[in-house]
């Protein structure tokens, strides 16, 4: 596996003071839309430096996605117990009755649950998403952790006016990150645990070719790193990379689809938990630094892959 290590160069603070960003969506004005997962809200940073909000969500807001309607769809993983001054976790919410999925109208703010359960089964912690061009979308369920027991998570495909949801992978340990190759033919989902890409090859709309036996979640092993690193989310840039906020090293890695480390980009912060592509040409990278409470801006090696519904 070779890598090469780079600073990034030229990283500009966007916004400060953001309790636990996540979720950034680049729009073509040059804003940017990011979830607060502690600070429970949607927010909008304006090319000018001023942060509005949205909505107000509740729960634990994820990551989020523009819909073929112009909505926000969002995945809330129903809320956590925080460390005083530290992103990380007590468990659950003391009001946490399970995770769902959300659309907010960007125009007035007005907030909807769409999905808390697939079947019988309730949602437990909706942690990112990804529409495809048939105008349904992907997402993870990464799985609740208790004092002493943890949540298996899985991947679903729902439609967007709340009609239908599937489970089309399960279980998955920690599945955080999930995003379509530029032809639409393979999904991706990083595992935040074992530090671990997964890839699906895409029948049709919602459904996935599983791998059997050693497999344990269906997914082909597409990349796992070494050492004490931990996945967050991702995006895929115009070549199909698949560039992954790394944890604890405080990276983005980009991993070739054949698994090779293309580079790991330093940040500065061990909490970088999602990245998106915006700009004219597409090579800004927006990057959220959860640790610091930032949203920060680089200019990218190469550009991002337009996402679906972007405006």
């Amino acid at each position: 596996m070779t890598q090469q290590q780079n600073e990034l160069p030229e990283l500009q603070i966007l916004a400060s003071d953001l309790e636990f960003p996540e979720g950034p969506v680049a729009l073509r004005d040059g804003s940017v839309v990011v979830a607060e997962i502690a600070g429970q809200k949607l927010k909008r940073i304006h090319p000018d430096g001023t942060v509005t909000v949205v909505a107000v969500l509740g729960g634990g807001p994820n990551g989020v996605a523009i819909g073929p309607d112009g909505a926000y769809y969002v995945c809330n993983n129903g809320g956590n117990e925080y460390r005083k001054g530290h992103t990380g976790t007590l468990g659950p919410a003391k009001d946490y009755n399970g995770g769902y999925v959300q659309r907010v109208d960007p125009a007035s703010g007005e907030v909807r649950k769409l999905y808390t359960h697939c079947g019988e089964h309730r949602l437990n912690a909706p942690n990112d998403i990804v529409f495809d061009t048939q105008g349904g979308f992907y997402f993870t369920d990464f799985g609740k952790r208790h004092a002493r027991y943890r949540d298996h998570g899985g991947i679903y495909y729902a439609q967007p006016d709340g009609s239908s949801i599937k489970e089309v992978a399960f279980p998955l340990l920690t599945p955080n990150g999930i995003g379509l190759s530029p032809d639409g033919r393979t999904l991706y989902v990083s595992e935040t645990e074992t530090s671990r890409v997964w890839a699906y090859d895409v029948l049709a709309p919602g459904q996935l070719s599983k791998q059997g036996f050693p497999s344990p979640n269906g997914g082909r092993l597409v990349c796992g790193l070494p050492g004490f690193q931990r996945f967050d989310s991702l995006a895929i840039d115009a070549l199909g990379n698949i560039c992954v906020a790394t944890l604890m090293t405080g990276h983005i890695t980009v991993i070739a689809p054949d698994g090779h480390v293309v580079r790991q980009v330093k940040l500065p912060d061990v909490y970088p938990t999602n990245i998106c592509f915006g700009g004219p040409d597409l090579r800004t990278a927006f990057i959220t630094l959860s640790g610091v409470g930032q949203v920060a801006a680089a200019r990218w090696p190469e550009p991002g892959l337009r996402l679906n519904y972007n405006a």
